[in-house]
């Protein structure tokens, strides 16, 4: 399988995709005839709320052109979040970070890579949820351009798959380092396949419990 159709491929657990159309002129679209009157493509993923954005790319000999964000449209799509920060990382291959994620002051991410590829990783840990300890993964690569968005009440984690990956992610709330949580990132009970056999782990983020050893209050909840 070629590099460019594999960074098209969408991974996740039990993926159930359909594809919605969310332009300012509605018109009825499917998985089978991906066509959007909107510049963004909203996509729907088995775990309700985590979406994935697909720009529309204008290249020519010149190079590219995209929109990454844009608000009006990701708010008919159900992201209303004002997101008030936003995050750059660099990794080498085989680094994996995760899965983080903060409780007293929760955050929603709208992630995307601009450089490089890696597989990323959502996990529904609230309490209640009917779809709690689920997982979705998606590749996210400087060609193809997909972004995720993940709500507050999930678990994030990546993988880089490429030599290096420059990681960029809007965050709907402040980071605070007081409330930094985290699950295991190889707990046997989520079953992730990160596709990676020697993954490179922060002593932070080794130290983790799985998701069934952390305490209901140190959790988020579900509501409906």
């Amino acid at each position: 399988m070629s590099q460019h159709s594999d960074t098209r491929r969408i991974i996740e657990s039990r993926i159930a995709v359909r594809i919605r159309s969310v332009a300012v002129q509605k018109m009825s679209i499917t998985a089978a005839t991906p066509v959007s009157t909107s510049n963004l493509q909203i996509i729907e993923t088995s775990l309700p709320g985590v979406l994935l954005i697909q720009p529309r790319v204008f290249g020519d000999a010149r190079g590219f052109f995209m929109e990454t964000y844009r608000q009006n449209v990701l708010a008919e799509a159900g992201i209303a979040e004002t997101f008030v920060q936003d995050n750059h990382s660099r990794s080498a291959r085989g680094v994996l970070r995760g899965l983080h994620y903060q409780l007293l002051r929760p955050q929603a991410k709208l992630c995307r890579v601009a450089q490089g590829e890696v597989l990323d990783v959502a996990v529904d840990i609230r309490l209640g949820s009917p779809h709690f300890g689920k997982w979705v993964a998606v590749v996210l690569s400087e060609e193809n351009h997909t972004q995720i968005y993940i709500p507050q009440g999930f678990a994030h984690g990546f993988v880089v798959r490429s030599e290096t990956a420059d990681f960029l992610y809007k965050c709907s709330d402040y980071f605070d380092a007081s409330d930094d949580r985290g699950v295991l990132w190889n707990d046997p009970a989520l079953g992730i396949d990160w596709a990676e056999p020697s993954p490179l782990i922060s002593e932070k983020d080794q130290r983790y419990l799985p998701l069934a050893g952390i305490a209901h209050d140190q959790l988020p909840r579900f509501e409906r």
